[in-house]
Formats: structure tokens, C-alpha cells, sequence
């Protein structure tokens, strides 16, 4: 299992064309993806493969998450993850 924490950085986070391509990028893996948001009140995990989980966890622009990953392709998985939004998750 490896993680990695990167800051949402697109003015609107989350919302549904970018959670479409975080999951759909996710779903190139076999290895599990979780996203982890951690608050002041509360901890939110979501499977990033699904969209409604992720929309879910209402990941706003500036919100720190962590990204797991389990399995053979982990380290490619949270490699290519950390780097998609990075780079804006096409934004």
C-alpha cells in the first residue's frame, strides 16, 4: 500500500466533470484507490473509482487529500493520480 497527500488546486475542486476524470483515470488501474479528506469535523474516505463517492465527499478547491493505493500497479496508480491533479484535473 502507498499514499500521498496533494492539494485540490482548480477553483471549483471536485464538482462532476472533474470527478468524472479522477474516476475514470482510476479505473485504468486493477489496484484499489481511496481518497481521504480529513477536517476540523469530520474524515471522509471515498473509492475513487466511483463518481457518486467521490462527489460525496465534497472535495473543494484548496482541500488537502490523501490518495491510497492497494495492489499490483500501486505505485504507477498513485503516481499518475498525485499528478492529475496536480496538473488541474483538466481544468
Amino acid at each position: 500500500m502507498v499514499s500521498g497527500k496533494v492539494k485540490i488546486k482548480n477553483p471549483t475542486g471536485l464538482h462532476l466533470r472533474p470527478a468524472g476524470l479522477f474516476c475514470k483515470t482510476a479505473m485504468l488501474f486493477g489496484s484499489k484507490i481511496t481518497v481521504h479528506k480529513k477536517t476540523r469535523h469530520e474524515d471522509v474516505t471515498a473509492n475513487a473509482k466511483s463518481v457518486l463517492s467521490v462527489l460525496g465527499a465534497c472535495i473543494k478547491s484548496g482541500d488537502e487529500i490523501e490518495i491510497t493505493c492497494e495492489g499490483a500497479d500501486e505505485e504507477q496508480a498513485l503516481k499518475e493520480m498525485i499528478q492529475l491533479v496536480e496538473d488541474g484535473l483538466g481544468e
